[in-house]
């Protein structure tokens, strides 16, 4: 099914200033069944190219995986479970 695919990752990036210091704030949200190696490498990857892209250091991103059921995710009214 495609919804597994990296690319159909949902990202939200929220820019916080706190003392000076941008801190990016990125949430990825995908459908649940990824490994902890596959979830690690998203995570490797996504603060890499936060930090190569905003310049923020790596050690200031900060990287949230919201993984969802089937059940808990629709596509034109059609919830994936019902497929």
């Amino acid at each position: 099914m495609h919804m597994h695919s990296l690319a159909d990752a949902i990202i939200k990036v929220i820019f916080l200033k706190r003392r000076r210091a941008i801190m990016p704030y990125v949430t990825v949200k995908m459908l649940e069944g990824r490994t902890e190696a596959q979830k690690k490498a998203l995570v490797e990857k996504v603060t890499e190219a936060v930090a190569e892209t905003t310049g923020a250091p790596k050690e200031k991103i900060v990287v949230f995986i919201e993984e969802m059921s089937k059940n808990h995710y629709a596509i034109g009214g059609k919830r994936l479970s019902d497929e």
